[in-house]
């Protein structure tokens, strides 16, 4: 598996997935065109930046430079890199018909291609000890009576989109803190 320092940046889903894939590195999604409304995800992605940096890889047609350019403009501090995919034309398995300007994206390039382009980012693997679902739960974040409550207050405090999953949490508070300064922020 590939591990990237930065946090990476895709578009959607089936970006997201196919990423994990083959990277072990936090990803996080635009959700398309909605970054463009999203305040929450905008303020999130800017802590992102600042606390580890963040690798934006979206597709190589005019929407995903438009994604690009829009985070680009609002990271005002922090570490942005960009990693382009290539332009290669063909249709992705899961659609029934090619996208607009016939390109494949980021969920249909193969395996060794997108692995040729996020090794140029590469960098071995960190030996700090990750915050796990049981810390979530240990913290009153997960599994308790006011569990929600719990991560709403907190997702607030770290400017963390407060609809965000648990697991998508859990990989948020991996790329934004240690667990030392987790276990402190939480009082435990």
């Amino acid at each position: 598996m590939i591990h990237i320092k930065e946090a990476i940046i895709v578009e959607g889903k089936y970006d997201k997935m196919r990423l994990e894939e083959i990277c072990s590195s936090p990803v996080f999604t635009t959700e398309g065109f909605r970054i463009f409304k999203d305040k929450q995800k905008r303020e999130f992605l800017c802590s992102l930046a600042k606390k580890r940096g963040i690798l934006i890889l979206t597709d190589s047609d005019r929407a995903g430079f438009m994604i690009r350019n829009h985070i680009k403009g609002f990271v005002q501090e922090g570490k942005i890199t960009h990693a382009y995919i290539p332009e290669i034309f063909g249709k992705e398995k899961r659609k029934t018909s090619p996208s607009k300007e016939g390109k494949l994206g980021v969920e249909g390039i193969d395996n060794d291609a997108l692995i040729e382009v996020l090794k140029k980012y590469s960098s071995p693997l960190s030996s700090g000890e990750k915050i796990t679902k049981w810390d979530l739960y240990e913290t009153g974040l997960y599994g308790g009576a006011d569990c929600t409550a719990a991560r709403s207050s907190l997702c607030k405090r770290l400017s963390i989109p407060e609809k965000i999953s648990v697991n998508s949490l859990l990989d948020a508070l991996n790329a934004l803190m240690t667990k030392e300064e987790f276990l402190e922020i939480t009082g435990k």
